[in-house]
């Protein structure tokens, strides 16, 4: 599997000529979901749902399919008829050759004044990868690669490590980064690649690995 970076929190996922994203919000590049045969938004927040990007790549694959959770595919669905599918926690399927489970509920906490939202995340082929979206979920089996949001108005770094050490993959790659600056990454890098026992990567939007 070719896994590619975008900007954010926004990744591809590509095999047998296949492509599957996840998360191509605002933040990331206007093209993020083009050519996408399969697409999973883990919930509604603008920096992980945008319609116009969804818009892009639906008309320019007719067959493209999105599955999300309720609060998004209702905000969606009247615009694909047919092509958006509902899920969540518990769920598995198969989408053009990935098998996906679903994982989580809700959002992380932001402050105990602003209501949770719902936010579901995604194993990909039997935890292969694992894509948390907005909150801490450990699945209840064996990651191989973990999509670690390093940065946000929600979390802290011990959150973070203690995050990687609890689900114990055999690497992290950093997403949710957009709100990093390069003048914190050592840190980072030094703090979570010392503490957390997994190998600790990160690519820049465009790069991409073979899993």
């Amino acid at each position: 599997m070719r896994f590619t970076k975008k900007s954010h929190a926004c990744v591809r996922l590509e095999k047998d000529g296949r492509t599957l994203v996840i998360d191509p919000g605002g933040f990331s590049e206007t093209d993020a979901a083009l050519g996408a045969d399969v697409i999973l938004i883990t919930h509604e927040h603008p920096d992980h749902f945008d319609e116009g990007r969804l818009r892009t790549a639906m008309e320019a694959n007719p067959q493209a399919e999105i599955w999300t959770l309720r609060s998004v595919a209702d905000q969606i669905s009247a615009a694909f008829p047919g092509r958006v599918h509902t899920v969540g926690h518990g769920d598995t399927f198969t989408a053009e050759g990935f098998d996906v489970q679903v994982h989580g509920e809700l959002h992380a906490v932001i402050h105990p004044d602003i209501p949770r939202i719902t936010n579901v995340g995604y194993l990909i082929d039997g935890g292969t990868i694992f894509h948390p979206g907005d909150a801490l979920t450990v699945p209840d089996q064996p990651v191989e690669t973990l999509l670690l949001p390093v940065m946000a108005p929600w979390n802290k770094i011990a959150e973070v490590i203690e995050y990687v050490r609890e689900v114990k993959p055999q690497r992290a790659y950093d997403i949710h980064d957009a709100l990093l600056t390069d003048l914190a990454r050592p840190i980072y890098d030094r703090q979570i690649g010392s503490l957390t026992g997994a190998e600790h990567l990160r690519l820049a939007p465009g790069d991409d690995a073979r899993l």
